[in-house]
């Protein structure tokens, strides 16, 4: 066979093995999609026709301060935009610019952010908008690299930022962003695995309509917020249903896939509710939490971690783990009569608190002293520590690793004027915000 035969039998035979691969790709391509270019301009172009009639009127939406952006971005984590709108309100109020928040006392700080969980965000804030003073003369960088440098952004928030405030063609891509992507391109990756993110944050980037980024990353976090919703998506009333893949092979139910997280560990925790006497009539002894690890800086009822739900529950082993846990932090107590049981959910821990009413031994409460260590409460800032089979432990042992640390626990006598101006988590005020009132009420 001559050369030149031999060149055509191989051009023939490559041409038919891509007419090949092309047929293959045809019988596993989802139903109805188009080539790459065409799909992807039809999604963005439908999504901002959408976004301009169906866009919610947000108060971090009518300006394009990165500032504003900023702190609503960080609210918006982990929790619903009808909670976090009257705080971000009140919070862009009591600190309007970036140097109102970086020269704020923590505690106000924390105080303004009371309710919304996940504490360390709002110091985390704070610490950036130290940072963007030092470095930045005060104004939030439009620099990718910069905006990533601050204390508490990672790739959603900086993608947000610069997209939002500054139009910059960068990805923002979180749970609702990555739902509508996997649905509509039917993607089937594990969402939880770091590749599949970085995928996914390169598909958004690419999505990018030219000169739309503010608007059309709004619109993909609008349209999984209201419309693709994650246990009931409105397909029908969906601005990409026609061409959305997962929609016509029946699977939008089943996407996006996600490894399901390990559960919150349970931990049970005993409680003091210690009234004071004489001059302290009327208020309730509390703690502070050290300045760092679990809701650092907050305010508390003195509490311990029990070594079982045995012990938790039991009305006779319960309040005297409490009692000999608390006496050796210092604190002599007598346990008198359970009061409430309560929950506090964290991202690792399912804290069951059992509250007792008792008596403080003694006139005063003394002062408290710690050893050097790295854990507080029985938790680490990373994580829980395995001390549920107590073993031969006793109570002291207990409360001697609850205070492993450098910082000593702060006690101090609260009224409920003074209580209104504290920083508590959640599940704390409410409990002291009952007791008060039945306190009022004669209860």
């Amino acid at each position: 066979m001559s050369g030149r035969a031999a060149g055509r039998q191989a051009e023939t035979e490559r041409l038919a093995a891509e007419a090949k691969r092309q047929e293959a790709g045809a019988e596993h391509r989802a139903p109805g999609a188009e080539p790459d270019a065409e799909r992807k301009a039809y999604f963005g172009t439908k999504l901002l026709e959408w976004f301009r009639e169906a866009a919610r009127d947000l108060p971090w939406r009518r300006t394009r301060d990165p500032y504003h952006i900023w702190v609503s971005e960080i609210m918006l984590q982990q929790t619903r935009v009808d909670t976090v709108i009257p705080y971000f309100l009140r919070f862009i109020e009591r600190f309007p610019t970036i140097r109102d928040l970086a020269e704020a006392p923590e505690a106000e700080v924390l105080k303004m952010w009371e309710g919304l969980g996940y504490y360390s965000r709002a110091r985390n804030l704070q610490a950036a908008a130290r940072q963007v003073m030092e470095r930045h003369g005060g104004a939030v960088p439009a620099d990718k690299a910069a905006v990533s440098a601050l204390k508490g952004v990672g790739p959603y928030t900086a993608g947000a930022i610069l997209s939002i405030a500054f139009n910059q063609p960068e990805p923002a891509v979180d749970g609702n962003v990555m739902r509508v992507l996997s649905r509509f391109f039917l993607l089937e990756g594990d969402i939880a695995k770091p590749a599949v993110r970085a995928g996914l944050e390169d598909l958004a980037r690419d999505l990018i309509p030219e000169g739309e980024a503010a608007n059309f990353n709004q619109a993909l976090m609008e349209l999984g917020a209201l419309v693709c919703t994650p246990r009931s998506p409105g397909c029908l009333t969906c601005p990409v249903m026609e061409r959305c893949a997962g929609r016509q092979a029946g699977r939008a139910h089943e996407l996006p896939v996600k490894a399901k997280a390990k559960p919150s560990k349970p931990e049970h925790r005993l409680a003091a509710l210690i009234w004071g006497r004489g001059e302290h009539a009327g208020k309730v002894l509390v703690r502070q939490r050290p300045k760092t690890g679990l809701l650092a800086g907050m305010w508390e009822l003195p509490h311990v971690e029990a070594p079982n739900a045995s012990i938790w529950r039991s009305p006779d082993a319960g309040p005297d783990w409490l009692a000999g846990a608390l006496a050796a932090e210092g604190l002599r107590v007598r346990p008198v009569r359970p009061v409430a049981d309560a929950e506090h959910v964290f991202s690792h821990l399912h804290w069951h608190v059992k509250v007792w009413e008792a008596d403080l031994e003694g006139r005063d409460v003394p002062a408290l002293s710690a050893s050097a260590g790295k854990v507080f409460g029985g938790v680490r800032e990373e994580g829980a520590i395995d001390r549920h089979d107590a073993g031969g432990a006793g109570p002291g042992d207990a409360a001697e690793a609850d205070w492993e640390r450098d910082d000593a626990p702060s006690y101090r006598w609260v009224g409920k004027d003074e209580f209104e101006k504290l920083a508590w988590p959640k599940m704390f005020r409410t409990l002291l915000s009952r007791f008060f009132a039945s306190a009022d009420a004669g209860i």
